[in-house]
This record gives C-alpha cells, sequence and structure tokens, in this order.
C-alpha cells in the first residue's frame, strides 16, 4: 500500500492501514495521518532527536504524543507517534468563539509552566537559541520572503545577518520555564475547550516563558486577520491573551522573540 519507503519496523505498524496526507502547516514535512497513529518523515537531525526525547520526557506530564516507534535511516528520521484528539485551536469553531480559545490558550500555557524543568533534557536559552539561528542563517536558510512584511528590507532590516547582530546585541533577561518553542495555533489541539495535545515538539525545552506567548500573540493576530485562512473576524484584540494570562506585556521581549523566529 505505501508508496513510499520507510523502515521495517514501522512498516509492520502500519501496512494496510488506510491514512491521509497531512497539508495544513508550514514545516515542509511529509506527514501520514492514519486512524489512532501519525508517521512524521523528515531529514535527519538533532532537533529531531531531541523532540523524540523530549516526547518521552514529557509523557504523564502534559497530553502529549506517545513515541510508537523511531527510526533513523540514509539520513531520514520515521517518527511514529499516537494521534492526539480533538481539532487544531485554529479551528473554524474556535475563531467564532475567541474567549473560549483565549481561556483554552492561558490554560495551555499555564500548563507547560507548571511543570518542574530541573531535570529536563533539553535547554533552549538564549545561547542555544542563538546559535541555532547563527547555523541558519551561515548556510543561507533563511526565507526573507516567508517573513513579516516589516521586517527586512525598507525600515527593516537589510539582512538576516544584520537581524542577527541585532538580537545578539539585544539579548533579554531569561525567565526559564517549559517552553513550546512554537506555540502557534495549529501545534495545540482542543476539545470541547480544553488542552488535548501539543504537537511539533522539536524547539521544545528549557526556554523563555516569553517565546511562546511572543509565537502565540502573532498566531491569534494572524488567524483572526485573514492572514493566515484569508477570513477576517472582527471585533478581536489578542492584547486579551495578556489579560487571561494575567500578566502585563513586555513588548521588549515580544519582539526579540517574534524577530528571533524570522530566523527559523
Amino acid at each position: 500500500m505505501m508508496q513510499l519507503y520507510v523502515p521495517s519496523i514501522i512498516n509492520d505498524l502500519i501496512i494496510g492501514k488506510p491514512y491521509t496526507i497531512d497539508e495544513i502547516g508550514m514545516s515542509g514535512n511529509q506527514v501520514l495521518i492514519f486512524e489512532d497513529m501519525v508517521l512524521k518523515i523528515e531529514n535527519s537531525s538533532d532537533s529531531v532527536d531531541q523532540q523524540v526525547q523530549m516526547m518521552q520526557w514529557l509523557e504523564g506530564k502534559v497530553p502529549v504524543p506517545k513515541v510508537l516507534a523511531y527510526e533513523v535511516e540514509n539520513g531520514k528520521s520515521y517518527l511514529l507517534m499516537s494521534k492526539v484528539s480533538g481539532v487544531m485551536s485554529c479551528d473554524t469553531y474556535y475563531l467564532e468563539h475567541p474567549q473560549e480559545l483565549l481561556k483554552a490558550l492561558a490554560t495551555g500555557l499555564k500548563m507547560l509552566w507548571e511543570v518542574d524543568v530541573k531535570d529536563c533534557p533539553v535547554v533552549r536559552d538564549e545561547e542555544v537559541v542563538l546559535k541555532d539561528a547563527r547555523e541558519r542563517v551561515e548556510k543561507d536558510l533563511v526565507d526573507v520572503e516567508d517573513a513579516e512584511p516589516t521586517t527586512f528590507g525598507q525600515g527593516g532590516f537589510e539582512s538576516p545577518e544584520q537581524l542577527l547582530e541585532w538580537l545578539e546585541n539585544h539579548r533579554p533577561s531569561f525567565e526559564p520555564v517549559l517552553s513550546h518553542g512554537d506555540f502557534c495555533l495549529p501545534n495545540i489541539f482542543l476539545e470541547d475547550g480544553k488542552v488535548k495535545g501539543f504537537i511539533d515538539l522539536g524547539r521544545t525545552g528549557v526556554g523563555d516563558k516569553w517565546n511562546d506567548i511572543a509565537l502565540c500573540y502573532r498566531s491569534l493576530k494572524h488567524n483572526f486577520d485573514g492572514t493566515y485562512g484569508g477570513k477576517v473576524y472582527e471585533d478581536f484584540n489578542p492584547d486579551m491573551l495578556f489579560e487571561k494570562l494575567g500578566v502585563e506585556p513586555n513588548w521588549e521581549k515580544i519582539r526579540w522573540y517574534l524577530l528571533l523566529d524570522e530566523l527559523f
């Protein structure tokens, strides 16, 4: 049935089972969706290894997929995991019920922050994320066309190199928590207004709490203003996220983490 190669251990678990191909998201990976499993195929990397490590460490702490099998062959990683229930938090229902969405997202962020990280196997502080960003810049992997319109060009940074230099010279203080690392609406699954699963954990580890807040804020803004999906939902202000979290916005840190994300 399979039209692509998968290692025999994984093939034995999925052979004969129907699947669909996930075309939502921006990762560029191959994702096969089965009734109760997901197979993610991508180029092997330390990031994928760390994702598997974090998924195993987080099992029983917060709702994440269970690792069913993980194989690396010929430069490709094959991660077979359980399928989380619910729908993406950018589902139309939640965009039409923003207060329910905001409450769930705030609960999800606090759920992560409450995890004790003293023995967390992955740390992604400023030094680590800037090292990763520097590597992407040096390898010319940054897609400036995918950035916010104001980040590069007139009125913005001249190049990814200039942005990286600015980030290195304006490092914010570090507030360590368990950070998802890519806390965007498609990566948070909800059911009946409750968080049922966190997915795409390639940047998860001990990180700064404002990294997740910043990416959640931008994801909310663009899902409601039509940037993602095309439909504009009126009378929504992403600043309501801060009220649900019970925090005052730290705009300097939000800007720093949003600009950092432009390099990934």
